[in-house]
């Protein structure tokens, strides 16, 4: 209930915030096309749905990231910070030099700015999470190399 309601919310968010025109907008589904997660940032078939972009009234950007089974991002930090909401399978988050943590529909994981981390399925399970990126000075995201299997896998 407490997914539901917070997806809810976070849905009118998006949908009346993406540009402040005269009235509310409603930007319908299916209006964005789905995008494959660029093989420089990501290992495995990534795909992402752009909810919304930052603009003049918004200093984030958010969008619907499914991996699937044994995809993952590459090492990166946010200027910013980023929130992800995991919405459905599981997955593994882990910060550099930390422990590969568990995240499953529900849970909420805040990364705070310049933390170097990674995130995306198990080996054996897909997962599908909301990532909100806080926008700094025009960038959401600073990418770096990609995770090894060994270190995925340890």
């Amino acid at each position: 209930m407490k997914l539901l309601a917070t997806t809810a919310m976070l849905f009118s968010i998006f949908t009346t915030t993406q540009a402040f025109a005269e009235s509310t907008e409603v930007f319908g589904a299916g209006s964005r096309p789905t995008a494959k997660g660029p093989e420089a940032n990501f290992t495995g078939s990534v795909m992402v749905d752009m909810l919304y972009s930052n603009n003049e009234h918004t200093g984030n950007s958010g969008g619907q990231v499914t991996f699937e089974p044994g995809a993952r991002s590459a090492w990166h930090t946010h200027p910013a910070g980023q929130v992800l909401i995991v919405t459905s399978g599981s997955g593994w988050v882990q910060e550099e030099g930390g422990e590969k943590r568990s995240i499953r529909p529900g849970d909420v994981v805040w990364t705070p700015p310049g933390v170097k981390h990674w995130h995306g399925a198990t080996d054996q399970t897909g997962v599908s999470h909301i990532a909100v990126s806080n926008v700094k000075d025009g960038k959401a995201v600073d990418w770096m190399e990609k995770v090894t299997d060994e270190q995925y896998l340890d």
